[in-house]
């Protein structure tokens, strides 16, 4: 079978992208409307201690009001306390602990050292005493029952026949033995200490607690407890409008709810909640695809990123279609924000917003609550995004969570005095699932890592990472090229500044100019910046020299391949020197060689010429920085007219046409360039 070459490939994939990304959304869509619940949605949100703003609502048919949580909570306890726990009598234990009696006493008799005449006396009283005991009955008593008194009412089974008593009247065993004693200091011519040991060992519980037959009883009693109180009829008036939803008002809502919900399942047809789903969930998708054709085409354009950002939706949305399903106690335990930190760090603000927004609007539809709900996730969601607008450093991670739970705070302190009217009144609780919500927002930092390399984007934190100068590319740079390495933490503080002001990603362009001169570590003492004193361009022909010079860039991307760096990175190092000439080897040709025919392409770099606003500032700062260096009195105006013939040098050579920078933007970079190399040279400023 014939195997297609890569170009060919990827030829295929940009002729039928259109059909890809379809085929993308079409999965997505399906995936959400498959886990949604295929119920009818209830029409109104209900809201305790609100007024009813919409129209009087009528009951459309009969319905049960059900009892609220503390009713249902209290009838049980109530059942439950009026089941006496069952102890099922024992008839043989008496006799046969009688019988030991008689032969314990016969054993230990003769070695008592009592008078034998006696001997029927003891028996006799022994006797009486186990029969009056165990007529009575011993039990041992349940702690589980002695919550409000020692003492509590059972129900003994002899034989299925019933009879109600209190412990009170029984003994334990302990108490039998005291009866004992007490009954025995009356015979004075008995050995009380020798019987009360003989009776002591025949005393057993005739009366055992059936925990089984117990707990079925409670258990049914539970189960015949009804879950309604009344019944709102066909036509009545459940809440009219301008009215508050009290406490009464909100329970007969929730009733009418579940009747609404159960009757839609019984009536409602399921294909036609299914259609409707699958229309909600297009148009949201169809919206997040429109945004992305408008302001993102580079995104849209790109079906791996596309595919991204589709599994990140559906994935929440699954989540929160399962949580339903399984009836997760809170729905608010779900990490709704990680959808907008995860999209904010791989993309952009506008995007994370427009993607937060269509999430929480769906999921609106499914969720109790759904006004309630939108605010809090909404604003939640805007303070996650606007707190690591700029992320510079990990902790925002940490500095996010701590502002996203005080939003969480400040929005549930408001909802509940709406609610509530009452501070006392507020179940902090019912905070909880906001906390484990935060936390689990936490864990976006290792999803980024693992979209990074899935999906081959570059995030702010791999930039972080890139820019730190311990990273192994700028160590070897800062031991082998000297030179190039502070040239290059130069270029790095002068494009950062410049593009900050303008208007770009300041990390993205810090580290493009941190690794932009990398390939000079190949020759580094071709450079004037590592070079002292002597000059290996003196001994070479100038073809041979702007070769070498040009070759840094061709050797600085196969370093940085080698690496594993950004393609995003690379492209700074492929375009900061765009397709210019090397002038000074260029002029110097012909200068000495005036008659010879010169090939311009020797002299120039392969380009391409910067096609970002980044790029394009990076190309400026490391020609200005590299040619104020050969200044011999740096000064105001010298630095001045520096900068702006560097400027329109690379304006004339048509180089930063592609760069969507504006005049405007221009005049602002030279000011900044202006400010910083005069600082750098200690230019005092007169005024």
């Amino acid at each position: 079978m014939a195997k297609l070459s890569s170009s060919r490939q990827k030829a295929l994939l940009r002729k039928y992208s259109f059909n890809v990304k379809f085929l993308m959304m079409l999965a997505s869509i399906c995936v959400i409307v498959f886990a949604l619940p295929k119920q009818a949605k209830f029409s109104y949100d209900i809201e305790k201690g609100r007024i009813w703003n919409q129209k009087e609502l009528v009951s459309p048919y009969n319905f049960a009001i059900l009892k609220t949580q503390p009713e249902i909570e209290n009838d049980e306890k109530s059942a439950l306390a009026s089941i006496t726990p069952i102890y099922q009598l024992d008839d043989d234990i008496g006799g046969h602990e009688q019988d030991g009696f008689k032969s314990d006493l016969e054993i230990k008799w003769h070695s008592a050292g009592l008078k034998d005449n006696k001997k029927a006396a003891y028996l006799q009283e022994g006797d009486n005493l186990l029969k009056e005991i165990y007529d009575r009955g011993i039990l041992n008593l349940n702690p589980k029952y002695q919550q409000n008194a020692e003492n509590y009412k059972i129900t003994i089974l002899d034989k299925s026949v019933a009879t109600d008593k209190n412990t009170a009247d029984l003994f334990t065993k302990q108490e039998a033995l005291a009866y004992c004693d007490q009954e025995l200091s009356n015979r004075k011519d008995l050995d009380k200490a020798f019987l009360l040991d003989l009776v002591n060992n025949r005393l057993q519980p005739n009366l055992n607690y059936d925990s089984k037959l117990t707990s079925r009883l409670e258990r049914e009693a539970v189960e015949g407890l009804s879950s309604t109180r009344g019944m709102v009829q066909k036509g009545e008036v459940i809440v009219n409008k301008g009215s508050v939803v009290n406490d009464e008002v909100y329970q007969k809502l929730q009733s009418y709810k579940k009747a609404f919900e159960d009757n839609s399942r019984v009536t409602g047809d399921p294909r036609l909640v299914l259609v409707g789903q699958f229309l909600l969930v297009s148009i949201a998708i169809i919206l997040l695809m429109v945004f992305l054709y408008l302001f993102r085409k580079d995104i849209y354009e790109d079906n791996r990123l596309v595919s991204l950002i589709l599994l990140v939706v559906t994935t929440m949305l699954f989540t929160l279609s399962m949580a339903i399903k399984l009836q997760l106690p809170n729905l608010y335990y779900i990490p709704y924000c990680i959808v907008p930190i995860i999209i904010r760090i791989l993309f952009d603000t506008r995007l994370a917003l427009n993607i937060h927004l269509l999430v929480v609007l769906i999921a609106g539809f499914f969720v109790p609550n759904s006004f309630e709900f939108a605010y809090f996730e909404i604003t939640a969601g805007m303070v996650s995004i606007y707190s690591i607008k700029n992320l510079i450093r990990r902790e925002q991670f940490l500095i996010s969570a701590l502002i996203i739970t005080f939003t969480y705070f400040v929005s549930f302190i408001g909802i509940s005095f709406i609610r509530e009217g009452s501070f006392r009144n507020i179940d902090w609780m019912d905070f909880l699932p906001f906390v484990v919500s935060v936390l689990l927002t936490l864990l976006a930092y290792p999803l980024i890592y693992i979209f990074e390399k899935v999906f081959a984007i570059t995030s702010d934190i791999t930039l972080i990472e890139l820019t730190n100068t311990n990273a192994p590319l700028l160590r070897e740079m800062a031991f082998s090229a000297p030179g190039t390495f502070q040239h290059s933490l130069q270029v790095a503080n002068l494009a950062e500044n410049a593009i900050y002001t303008i208007g770009g990603n300041a990390l993205l362009v810090r580290a493009g100019a941190l690794y932009h001169d990398i390939g000079k570590m190949e020759n580094p003492l071709y450079f004037i910046e590592n070079q002292s004193g002597f000059n290996p361009h003196d001994r070479l022909p100038f073809q041979e020299s702007a070769q070498i010079i040009i070759r840094h860039v061709r050797k600085g991307i196969e370093m940085a391949q080698k690496e594993n760096l950004p393609d995003i990175i690379i492209d700074f190092i492929r375009t900061h020197h765009g397709d210019t000439r090397v002038d000074y080897f260029y002029q110097s040709f012909l200068k000495n060689f005036p008659e010879k025919f010169v090939d311009e392409n020797t002299f120039r770099y392969p380009g391409p010429i910067p096609f970002s606003k980044e790029g394009g500032v990076l190309m400026l700062a490391d020609s200005v920085e590299a040619a104020s260096r050969a200044l011999k009195e740096p000064d105001e105006k010298s630095i001045g007219d520096l900068v702006d013939r560097i400027v329109k040098y690379k304006l004339d050579q048509n180089q930063l046409k592609d760069s969507n920078i504006t005049l405007k933007e221009l005049e602002t970079i030279k000011t900044i360039f202006k400010r910083m190399l005069m600082s750098i040279y200690h230019v005092r400023i007169d005024y």
